[in-house]
């Protein structure tokens, strides 16, 4: 595999579902970003989730939407806290119960997961929506995996490839700060 090649060409192929309809690429980031910047006006947070190396993509992206674009920001990934609520909830639980203690209506929680399948990170979609929260779902793999369809917008990447999922959630999510970025400062 060219992974260059293969990187771009996902790119390219990766679909951006807004209120069940697929759009091109800009007019669903745009929409993210509207949304994200009333969030912000509103004072309202951002949640990231994800297992493994789409909890690496979670934590940079919440540091870099609070650094960057100045909007409050909260991940669960503090060890203690993980632990705690995997091991009194079960690991299913791990984030849908922490947001059920955090989460106020209007929030947004930012759901990773390559394969789309985490248990854990679909129940606290499940749980999010309960809560009158936003949810943005980031997926891959198989084009019908669970997560793909659970959003307020579904962005999938459309290969079974860790690595390649991986780059290209996290290069969304840092063009979304860096649009916002440039809107703010009038670019």
């Amino acid at each position: 595999m060219n992974y260059l090649e293969t990187l771009i060409k996902m790119i390219k192929a990766t679909e951006i579902i807004v209120a069940g309809k697929s759009t091109v690429y800009e007019k669903g980031l745009s929409e993210i970003e509207k949304q994200i910047e009333s969030a912000k006006r509103k004072n309202k947070k951002l949640f990231f989730i994800g297992n493994g190396g789409s909890a690496g993509v979670a934590l940079h992206m919440s540091a870099d939407f609070q650094k960057s674009a100045e909007i409050r920001t909260q991940t669960f990934f503090d060890s203690p806290l993980m632990t705690c609520m995997s091991n009194d909830y079960g690991y299913e639980q791990s984030f849908s119960k922490p947001l059920e203690i955090n989460a106020d209506k209007n929030d947004i929680l930012i759901a990773i997961s390559s394969s789309g399948e985490s248990k854990n990170i679909l129940n606290a979609v499940a749980k999010a929506k309960e809560l009158g929260c936003k949810v943005f779902t980031f997926s891959g793999f198989k084009k019908d995996n669970s997560l793909s369809v659970m959003g307020d917008i579904n962005i999938y990447v459309p290969i079974e490839h860790y690595g390649i999922v991986e780059s290209i959630h996290n290069l969304i999510l840092q063009q979304i700060i860096d649009d916002i970025k440039e809107k703010e400062n009038g670019e």
